[in-house]
């Protein structure tokens, strides 16, 4: 099974956070969306006949497309892939693109889950980080798609942002926790070079939390949303039972998946592939950037993203993938991390603690696998 991503790269207005591939200029919206097309069926061969099992919107801002657009591109894929296992189709957006006509069409289309930005339900916090929605705009979207029909929503959180640490993201939890969306996002604010928020860190006039204040604002997004029945079953991720992200998983497990777009990212089981991030050189048909995996980094990156999960890595799996020695190597390494508590070991897993996720990296690189490695 495999997934298919489609990369919108257009926005209204640029996030002071925000270090993805986007463009403001809507007007190139159309012919990138031809060219979208194109790129479909010129790689109609590159999943190897393997069935679809999710279908992914993300952006920029996906919400901008009319549910027309976004409908085409579900009838063109699904003449091109086998499309009959599909369980998950998800459209990210904007809570001021949101509206019952505009949600029903996307239902028609084909859309079943959405993905919500809303980042904060703080009406300052929101101005800070430009987003163009308010905290009521945001609750007024999760209540018109209930009413729309859609059972499967997650919502997008950031925390860690300073001046609004402590009761602003408490409110914003709480005001979350009402609404019961079956998936939460928390993403810890990082502060990039070629952002908003970058440029001004460098002028001194933005300031990052410090690591203790992280610290306590992960426990407090970990422990609410817990206690809340929400598992937290990846770094940023939590979720009603039964209603994980299935898209995202996938590319946690290291299943195949096509990425359609200006930026977006392919995966076969051997090779990466990206295309370039320019709307301008999308469109006139730059062929994308190839990078072939060695087994060294397949197995490091079968480490980044499995550590990051609640499940951890299986100690057979492991062999069976990449080796009896990877996976004997690996339990040697793991066993300073296990003594320490940053590392558990149990039913024939290694993983790290829920509680630990927001430090795992430095556990994770201790693990990889580097030229000298035995």
């Amino acid at each position: 099974m495999a997934g298919l991503y489609f990369h919108i790269p257009f926005c209204k207005r640029v996030c002071a956070y925000c270090d993805f591939f986007k463009s403001a200029d809507l007007r190139r919206l159309g012919d990138t969306l031809a060219a979208m097309h194109d790129e479909l069926d010129r790689q109609r061969e590159y999943l190897g006949g393997e069935s679809l099992r999710t279908i992914y919107f993300g952006g920029g801002t996906p919400s901008l497309c009319s549910p027309q657009q976004i409908g085409g591109l579900l009838e063109h894929a699904a003449g091109l892939f086998d499309c009959s296992a599909v369980e998950e189709t998800t459209l990210e957006a904007n809570p001021d693109d949101l509206d019952g006509p505009r949600l029903e069409a996307w239902r028609k289309a084909g859309i079943d889950r959405l993905s919500i930005g809303i980042q904060s339900m703080d009406d300052a916090c929101l101005r800070l980080m430009n987003r163009r929605h308010t905290a009521a705009q945001a609750v007024e979207a999760v209540e018109t798609a209930r009413a729309a029909g859609f059972d499967n929503i997650t919502v997008d959180l950031i925390y860690g942002v300073p001046g609004f640490t402590g009761d602003s993201l408490r409110r914003s939890l709480d005001v979350v926790l009402r609404l019961r969306p079956e998936h939460v996002s928390a993403y810890h604010l990082t502060v990039e070079p070629d952002t908003a928020f970058g440029r001004r860190a460098a002028r001194g006039e933005f300031v990052p939390v410090e690591e203790q204040v992280s610290e306590e604002e992960f426990e407090v997004v970990h422990r609410t949303l817990a206690a809340a029945g929400y598992e937290h079953y990846e770094v940023s991720n939590f979720a009603l039972p039964g209603r994980r992200a299935r898209h995202n998983a996938a590319y946690w497990r290291g299943e195949k998946y096509l990425g359609i777009g200006p930026a977006a990212h392919s995966y076969d089981g051997s090779e990466r592939h990206w295309n370039v991030a320019s709307v301008e050189r999308y469109i006139a048909g730059e062929p994308p950037g190839r990078e072939v995996l060695t087994d060294r980094d397949r197995f490091n990156e079968y480490l980044m993203t499995r550590l990051r999960t609640a499940e951890g890595i299986d100690t057979d799996e492991t062999a069976r993938l990449f080796g009896a020695a990877r996976a004997e190597r690996t339990q040697r390494d793991a066993a300073r991390f296990v003594a320490a508590g940053t590392l558990v070991a149990a039913g024939g897993r290694l993983a790290v603690p829920p509680e630990r996720w927001l430090v795992s990296d430095a556990v994770i690189g201790a693990l990889f696998e580097s030229d000298d490695s035995c």
